[in-house]
């Protein structure tokens, strides 16, 4: 299995176990699923007696998306007030991408692609959008981290998250 960690705050963001689709060599974009996490009723056979009344259980369940749930990913709700604080947060973070590119012996022509791909991305893709977005965070909510971003497919049912490609590192385990 291989872990995808973000190349700035070290945080896992995704592995292999979920169905990575490369969208213009410069995100993923991951289906995920809601799940509802929480107490279990588990039937061991016994019979309550006639005086003794069946115990009820505290039902606390909460509907999570797998993918934000499996890789401990925090809600920026209200981190980004306009779209401008949100371009100066990317800014500075595909900033350090470029630098750990560098870093780890990527060529010019990787960065370049890299670069030009992500201004075209973000302006057909995420400007338009922006509102529709929810926003997550790495366990260590490192502020200068990579952004996940969540949103729902045209059905409005399924939601999937985009994760910038070259903001990541493999760890194989």
């Amino acid at each position: 299995m291989i872990i995808y960690k973000d190349l700035v705050s070290g945080d896992e963001i995704i592995s292999d176990t979920w169905n990575l689709k490369e969208v213009d060599d410069v995100v993923y974009e991951v289906d995920c699923k809601k799940i509802t996490k929480g107490a279990e009723k588990i039937d061991i056979g016994a019979n309550p007696s006639a005086e003794d009344q069946e115990e009820a259980l505290d039902e606390k369940t909460e509907q999570v998306i797998d993918v934000v749930d499996a890789f401990r990913l925090n809600a920026m709700s209200g981190a980004f007030g306009t779209k401008k604080d949100f371009q100066s947060q990317l800014k500075g973070y595909l900033k350090k991408v470029v630098e750990k590119l560098k870093e780890n012996g990527a060529d010019e022509t990787k960065i370049k692609s890299f670069q030009k791909g992500v201004q075209e991305y973000y302006t057909k893709k995420i400007v338009p959008n922006f509102n529709h977005f929810d926003f997550y965070a790495g366990e260590s909510m490192d502020p200068d981290g990579m952004i996940v971003f969540l949103n729902y497919r045209e059905d409005g049912i399924t939601p999937y998250v985009i994760i910038w490609k070259h903001g990541l590192s493999e760890m194989k385990v």
